[in-house]
């Protein structure tokens, strides 16, 4: 009987050190075997599917305010912010308004004094875009996330930031959809950027306008379907890493989300998922041929 008893460690054992070697961690073995039986993939935006290094891309200006002065209003709103969004307006802007006061408003956006007069940047939605809806939605179509400046109740600007796809995002996403996988978005952001976004990806079911809390209700549901793992990257995702049957993160991502996943991929290359998936998929179907050939050959 050896042959039956050590088909299946010797297996995962070998597929473990062949992993390690394309740049990917496994946390046992149970996981790798769980990761062949996956069928619907679903991915965090920012910092999985893109760079991780928003940019400004596009700035519009309303009644007598000037590009120059949005920039600088919206970088002294979000100066003491560690949000990547702010990295991007404050890298843009030369010169800061000194604005005092400043409070973050959870899941719309920032407030403060300047002058003795409300300034605000946030949202659509929170803030009226008025005369700016136009260019907000032109923003929103190009794939880039709006922000609004107020000045004592008048909107003054428009900022639009961008976070590049990785290079590698959309050949991933097409060898997973050519291999019959399920793949879809989840993200913060609201449904014309991330429909923008997904739509360059190639994918096509996109979540968006999710909270948090929303990634693990989404993957909860996904479940029910079929075997689903998530990728993410950020203290957002642990939650939803650890909802999913499977949850892989980024080697370049948060110490909460590897700690909540189940593979790491070391190198941060989504192409290093795709090759862990097609590895788990040749070691379940090696595992059925040595159990068959070695029970066929106990019984002979």
């Amino acid at each position: 009987p050896c042959a039956l008893a050590i088909s299946v460690p010797v297996t995962v054992v070998a597929s473990v050190g062949a992993a390690s070697r394309i740049g990917v961690l496994i946390k046992g073995g149970s996981a790798l075997e769980t990761l062949g039986k996956i069928r619907t993939i679903a991915l965090d935006k920012t910092g999985t599917l893109t760079r991780n290094k928003p940019a400004v891309i596009d700035v519009a200006a309303a009644g007598t305010a000037t590009r120059e002065q949005v920039l600088a209003l919206a970088a002294g709103l979000e100066a003491r912010s560690e949000h990547p969004l702010a990295r991007a307006i404050l890298a843009a802007a030369t010169d800061r308004a000194a604005v005092t006061d400043v409070d973050t408003v959870p899941g719309a956006g920032l407030e403060g004094r300047l002058e003795g007069r409300t300034v605000r940047l946030g949202r659509p939605g929170w803030i009226n875009a008025g005369p700016l809806a136009a260019e907000v939605e032109r923003m929103q179509h190009a794939g880039a996330t709006a922000v609004l400046i107020e000045d004592d109740g008048q909107v003054i600007g428009a900022v639009a930031v961008r976070d590049e796809l990785r290079p590698e995002a959309r050949e991933v996403i097409a060898r997973l959809r050519a291999s019959g996988y399920t793949t879809a978005m989840l993200t913060g952001d609201n449904l014309i950027t991330a429909t923008a976004l997904g739509k360059a990806a190639g994918i096509t079911e996109i979540h968006a306008d999710l909270r948090p809390e929303d990634n693990a209700d989404t993957i909860r549901t996904a479940r029910d379907r079929h075997p689903t793992a998530m990728v993410g990257d950020g203290v957002n995702d642990a939650a939803a890493l650890a909802q999913a049957d499977l949850g892989l993160s980024m080697g370049t991502g948060t110490d909460a989300a590897i700690e909540a996943s189940d593979l790491t991929l070391v190198r941060g290359d989504l192409r290093s998922a795709a090759d862990a998936i097609r590895l788990a998929r040749r070691t379940l179907g090696t595992i059925k041929g040595n159990l068959f050939w070695a029970l066929a050959y106990n019984v002979a």
